[in-house]
């Protein structure tokens, strides 16, 4: 393991950029849960696993048209959450990394947590594939564009997982609002935000040279960050406990959690 971190380390020291791809593993260290499997979901969520609902049930437009309460009560819960996480020293020693280079560092996750904003990178510099859980869309699609939900403070009866508070509702046309996240079978999600986050990233990247993918608990059942740093075209650092298996000789996996592989490398940079 330590020839691996070194390895690591020295692809890093090699690189003018770095690129951060990140998964939901990403939050475990700071205390928050991936969701692996339904087990996982119900002890967060018990009144959900007693109605056997899966996080794809509840993550879903449909649970907005069906029950908009209990479909708050969840997304409620997850924004109060995510407001109140403190990201782990794993973010700075990121932001440390990404100083010393060049042309510094780009994120792309699927995490709707704003975890990374909140650690301190740059807002510009940051693609969220999935979405963000901090900004609100209409759930009718009216043509209002996607809004800061900042003033939106839900208050929740999480025995129930049911929101008590007032319903948020789209500006323009008084319709339910919803999290600007994309969900299961969800034809509707605003990616007008996303698209320009994306644009962004590409005009960067086309500035960097000699970029390395530094990717921490990007899981295998939705693969879409890990396929995104594959086909950078550059070295790939993989940080997982459980999939940090790498197809590639020059691309280091590391089998830690998040946290720990980047003290590892940090400390042998």
């Amino acid at each position: 393991m330590h020839t691996d971190t070194r390895r690591a380390a020295e692809l890093i020291a090699n690189a003018d950029a770095l690129v951060i791809t990140a998964g939901a593993g990403m939050g475990v260290d700071s205390g928050l849960p991936d969701f692996r499997g339904p087990e996982g979901f119900w002890r967060a969520y018990p009144e959900l696993g007693r109605a056997r609902m899966r996080f794809e049930d509840i993550a879903s437009p449909r649970a907005f048209e069906d029950d908009p309460r209990l479909a708050w009560g969840f997304y409620g819960h997850r924004l109060s959450l995510y407001r109140d996480t403190v990201p782990h020293a794993g973010f700075g020693i990121l932001l440390d990394v990404a100083a010393r280079l060049p042309h510094g560092a780009f994120v792309y996750t699927s995490n709707v947590d704003g975890q990374f904003q909140k650690a301190g990178f740059d807002a510009q510099r940051i693609v969220e594939c999935h979405g963000s859980i901090h900004f609100l869309q209409c759930s009718k699609d009216c043509g209002e564009p996607v809004w800061p939900g900042t003033g939106f403070r839900p208050r929740i009866d999480q025995a129930h997982c049911r929101i008590v508070s007032r319903l948020p509702e789209c500006p323009r046309c008084r319709a339910l609002a919803r999290p600007n996240v994309l969900m299961f079978d969800d034809w509707c999600w605003l990616s007008d935000r996303t698209s320009a986050q994306q644009s962004r990233f590409r005009r960067w990247r086309r500035s960097v040279e000699r970029a390395v993918v530094i990717e921490i608990g990007a899981g295998l059942a939705i693969p879409s960050v890990r396929r995104f740093g594959e086909a950078q075209g550059c070295p790939l650092i993989r940080i997982n406990p459980i999939a940090c298996q790498v197809q590639r000789r020059d691309d280091v996996g590391l089998a830690m959690g998040g946290l720990a592989g980047l003290r590892a490398i940090a400390g042998v940079s």
